[in-house]
């Protein structure tokens, strides 16, 4: 291996010598040093998002089972940047928590390791690759979904996840078996040029689909979601909703677009359905929560039907819209997740009912979680209104003006539970809020990037046009 084919992998490689620094770190640290391998971690990794945004030319490399392009490149910078946000909103837990259980290192090194998995999941040539990245970004996270090992929620929390990751696991191995009967190739390339439809193909392309589906937690596969979601720490949540299923959303974007274009005309009404129900199983669920973490479980579920919609539309357009909201996604649900968050580590209150007159005791936090509830229902002027503006032209543009309809009706639902998060922290006075606190400093910085992430996407958003251009690199 040359090195300047390790520079193509630049991603890859950074982030691989990060993990091997804190491995060696964690080896000859001393009982006192822990803080000093969170700070590294998140020095290292600032570093790592930073270089990521240099510019780097496309290439194919093993024979096509790894390639990389602009569009590519930048699917991962911004997932870098969603874990950058997530590892500031965590480090003052994992200091407070698992320090003194010598549990620091292990969480950026399982971390890191599940997004190295994401990297060659989206740059992925062929399916063995893909296999690979999708494994390798599963497994460490499940280990994170326990990591709270004193408590049996969280054991549990790491079984299911377990079970139902090695169900889809199964399930996508076996369509990509199918698809390999039926085109003689694992390679992506060749995969398209052989492709035909028929009813093996249809199968494995729909069993494939479907280990995706749930990834992205897509009803019907979605049962797992709450339970883990609620029983993990609240980071490894977020890390759950917003970048593998971001992850997830790309990767299935680039197959459906390009490897399985030829069976668009079937995969179309199968997404629509699913689309359908994700958006009202994921919103009638999300109003019966009180627990903050299933809350924003359902409702990272009904986004991912929103989703969907931008998937509809197999083109340029198509591309743009689900590669802009899933931005606005990340920023949005980080900052949701990162009050959760900090309201925990400080309090210890995770269930809505607690949230009640927060806004006179803790008026900052409120304000920035109803700027991420907004921007998620998709009120104006914040980024989430645009973001869902955008999926609903792509499908319109296809005809599908009854799906848009449902989708518009499937606002208004999410709009009243979101209203009842923020009328319990403005409107609702309590006896006993939660106490004032002062979030700590990495915490802050975390959630203005969330807040500046949202306004500037909504507000000016020529940002929107730049991926429009790049997007015709996948069509």
């Amino acid at each position: 291996m040359s090195l300047e084919t390790l520079f193509l992998m630049r991603h890859e490689m950074i982030l691989l010598g990060i993990i091997l620094v804190l491995l060696i770190g964690e080896i000859f640290k001393s009982n006192n040093s822990s803080h000093l391998m969170t700070n590294a971690a998140l020095v290292l990794f600032g570093i790592h998002t930073i270089v990521g945004f240099l510019p780097l030319a496309d290439a194919n490399l093993f024979g096509g089972m790894f390639q990389t392009n602009a569009m590519v490149n930048f699917f991962k910078n911004i997932l870098n940047v969603g874990v950058f946000i997530l590892i500031l909103q965590a480090a003052d837990w994992i200091k407070l928590k698992m320090t003194e259980n010598n549990k620091s290192s292990e969480f950026f090194l399982l971390l890191f390791a599940s997004l190295l998995g994401v990297y060659y999941m989206i740059s992925a040539g062929d399916f063995l690759m893909f296999y690979l990245g999708l494994e390798l970004s599963t497994l460490p996270v499940a280990v994170l979904v326990a990591y709270n090992a004193t408590k049996k929620q969280s054991s549990e929390a790491g079984i299911k996840l377990i079970l139902s990751a090695a169900l889809a696991s199964g399930t996508a191995l076996f369509g990509i078996s199918l698809l390999y009967a039926a085109t003689g190739s694992i390679y992506f390339s060749e995969v398209t040029a052989q492709l035909i439809s028929n009813p093996l193909t249809i199968l494995g392309a729909v069993l494939f689909v479907t280990g995706l589906a749930f990834k992205i937690s897509l009803v019907p596969f979605h049962f797992w979601t709450a339970d883990v979601y609620e029983g993990a720490p609240v980071s490894v949540a977020s890390y759950l909703s917003v970048i593998s299923k971001g992850a997830a959303v790309f990767i299935l974007m680039i197959l459906l677009f390009n490897v399985l274009k030829p069976l668009v005309a079937v995969l179309d009404h199968i997404i629509y359905v699913i689309a359908l129900l994700t958006m009202f199983v994921g919103n009638l669920f999300a109003l019966r929560q009180d627990n903050i973490q299933r809350f924003l479980a359902y409702s990272s579920i009904a986004q991912a039907g929103f989703i969907l919609l931008g998937l509809l539309e197999g083109n340029q357009l198509g591309t743009a819209t689900v590669v802009y909201f899933v931005m606005i996604y990340i920023f949005s649900n980080l900052a949701a997740f990162g009050v959760a968050g900090s309201i925990a580590l400080n309090s210890g209150k995770k269930n809505i009912s607690d949230y009640k007159g927060l806004y006179r005791s803790n008026p900052k936090l409120s304000l920035v979680m109803m700027l991420a509830l907004f921007s998620l229902a998709g009120i104006p002027p914040v980024a989430g209104f645009f973001g869902k503006f955008f999926l609903f032209t792509a499908a319109a543009s296809k005809g599908y003006y009854l799906l848009v309809f449902l989708a518009v009706v499937n606002v208004t639902i999410s709009l009243y539970y979101y209203l009842l998060v923020i009328k319990a922290m403005f409107l609702t006075k309590s006896e006993q809020p939660i106490p004032f606190f002062k979030s700590q400093t990495l915490m802050r910085i975390g959630l203005i990037i969330t807040v500046v992430g949202i306004l500037v996407l909504g507000l000016y958003s020529p940002l929107y046009d730049y991926i429009y251009e790049l997007s015709s690199i996948l069509n």
